[in-house]
């Protein structure tokens, strides 16, 4: 197992809302209207779009709805935030035009994460992706066409080049994977309005020194930089010092860390092969932000989205699914 060091796991198997859905009203089983937890997003500096049907904002409609007003003021603390919306598999452009446009609705940017690329997660818990190159090509293609000239900040396939690096994706496939994950950066930035940043690990990561080369066959040159922790749990400050090292050996380029879950740190009470699956006692971290204090560093963002099961390990439901009561352990847990 490798969770010990990527911890990404987080929206295998789950699909993702379509975009008629994204603008669409929360309606209850019995039928009736329920209110969104999330009202339309106020103005400011905050450049990234707080999806008002999130799973968050759900759950926090119907905590309300029951009466349940201190639970929902709980699950708003991760409704409130804007978090990675991870394109499914099936209708790609739909979804990638949807996010956008509800973005640009509301003068923000999107958040997207793709995940899709074949062989993925070296057949664990968030097992798949595309059939072969020609459909992760075509793929990427309809995202891209889906985002067009609106805004867009990508997170480009966590965990793909670390495992390459480690050798858990099997050495067939390492060339087409490069050749895959270099096509994607070129293809997206194409899009005049689109970042890229290509996922690098984490600080975690016992061999640094052996990242820098792949990062660049895997076309680093041409994203606009690379993201750190996705997933995972280790904190701001030690992956920062992680991406400025990484920074150093590819060009200088800018970096974004993924702060969802690093509240607390990683978990070390249990084994450490299996402490990056659902840790207890973990917490929120930094709000999104793109005001960092660090030059190098472009934003911290909640790529994962709090909340939602990173597999089913300590009792938690399949990779992606929302599960409320680790959600609102986060939520508790935040300072």
């Amino acid at each position: 197992m490798y969770g010990s060091w990527s911890g990404r796991r987080a929206r295998a198997g789950a699909v993702a809302a379509g975009a008629v859905l994204l603008l669409a009203g929360c309606s209850s089983d019995d039928g009736k209207d329920e209110k969104p937890a999330v009202s339309r997003q106020p103005g400011g500096d905050d450049p990234y779009w707080v999806n008002p049907e999130g799973n968050a904002a759900r759950q926090a409609a119907a905590y309300r709805k029951d009466g349940d007003d201190k639970n929902a003021e709980l699950i708003k603390k991760i409704a409130d935030r804007p978090v990675g919306e991870w394109i499914g598999p099936d209708n790609p452009g739909a979804e990638a035009k949807g996010y956008t446009e509800a973005a640009a609705k509301a003068d923000r940017d999107a958040l997207l994460v793709l995940y899709n690329i074949p062989h993925r997660d070296c057949g664990q818990f968030s097992k798949g992706g595309a059939a072969d190159g020609n459909a992760y090509r075509a793929w990427v293609d309809q995202v891209a066409a889906g985002i067009g000239e609106r805004r867009a900040t990508v997170i480009l396939e966590p965990d793909a080049v670390l495992h390459l690096v480690d050798s858990c994706t099997p050495q067939e496939f390492h060339e087409e994977r490069f050749d895959l994950l270099k096509g994607a950066v070129e293809r997206l930035k194409r899009q005049p309005n689109t970042k890229v940043y290509l996922d690098a690990g984490n600080a975690g990561w016992s061999q640094p020194d052996a990242l820098f080369d792949p990062l660049r066959r895997a076309g680093i040159d041409k994203a606009d930089g690379f993201a750190v922790n996705v997933s995972n749990f280790y904190p701001t400050a030690a992956s920062k010092e992680f991406g400025q090292k990484l920074s150093a050996k590819v060009g200088g380029k800018h970096f974004v860390i993924d702060t969802s879950r690093n509240g607390n740190g990683p978990y070390t009470g249990g084994d450490p092969k299996e402490n990056w699956c659902n840790p207890p006692g973990r917490a929120l971290g930094e709000a999104p932000t793109t005001q960092t204090g660090a030059p190098l560093v472009d934003a911290y963002l909640w790529v994962k989205r709090p909340g939602e099961s990173d597999g089913e390990c300590r009792g938690g439901p399949r990779a992606g699914e929302w599960w409320p009561e680790y959600a609102l352990g986060l939520a508790r847990a935040t300072k």
